[in-house]
């Protein structure tokens, strides 16, 4: 509302510039509580719609490191393809599936007396109950003979075959592989300490 405190007789007597005067004072006064209103006015638009046009919710963020994956080669677990013999005009083959059962091809004989023969084996540890790819050499492995000769070792092999499942964190990787054997091989012991990777990643 808007209070004017002169009154109208009072207002008829005075001269013209008083008028004037006092009309502009009315005028200014007028249009400051007018402008008042219309900040009023505008603060309680802009909070209506603050407080009714926007909403807000939370979310609980979180993480969890599981145990690294990990692999160990296992007490006596190397890979050994035990005694084999060959003919002289002949080569052939030995076969070390992971059963550790082997088998042979070509001119190569396998002895009674065996040696040592067994797959590789590895144990891998992780989280749980996780899945994890297996990989394997992909390229030829070469043993080195003492005194003398080399023998190549590839096309690897492992149960489980490409994908493992950890039970409780653990399991049992076995590898064989098959062992090339040239004709006349010349007799010793041939070995690679190193040339056997097995490589495993949780998926």
């Amino acid at each position: 509302m808007i209070k004017i405190k002169y009154s109208l007789a009072w207002f008829m007597f005075e001269s013209w510039p008083n008028r004037k005067k006092i009309i502009e004072k009315i005028k200014k006064k007028t249009m400051k509580n007018i402008t008042r209103l219309f900040a009023f006015a505008f603060v309680i638009l802009a909070f209506s719609a603050t407080s009714y046009g926007q909403a807000t919710a939370t979310a609980v963020s979180s993480a969890t490191i599981i145990t690294p994956i990990s692999i160990a080669k296992d007490a006596g677990g190397d890979l050994n393809f035990g005694n084999v013999a060959v003919s002289a005009t002949t080569g052939g083959t030995v076969v070390l599936p992971t059963s550790g059962v082997r088998t042979k091809t070509g001119g190569v004989t396998l002895p009674v007396v065996t040696g040592t023969v067994n797959a590789a084996s590895f144990t891998v540890t992780g989280s749980g109950t996780s899945t994890y790819s297996i990989s394997l050499p992909t390229s030829d492995v070469t043993l080195t003979g003492t005194p003398s000769g080399t023998m190549i070792v590839n096309t690897f092999v492992s149960t489980p075959s490409g994908t493992g499942a950890l039970t409780g964190g653990t399991q049992v990787v076995k590898v064989g592989a098959t062992l090339n054997v040239t004709a006349a091989q010349p007799a010793g012991t041939y070995t690679n300490a190193a040339g056997l990777f097995v490589t495993v990643n949780y998926n």
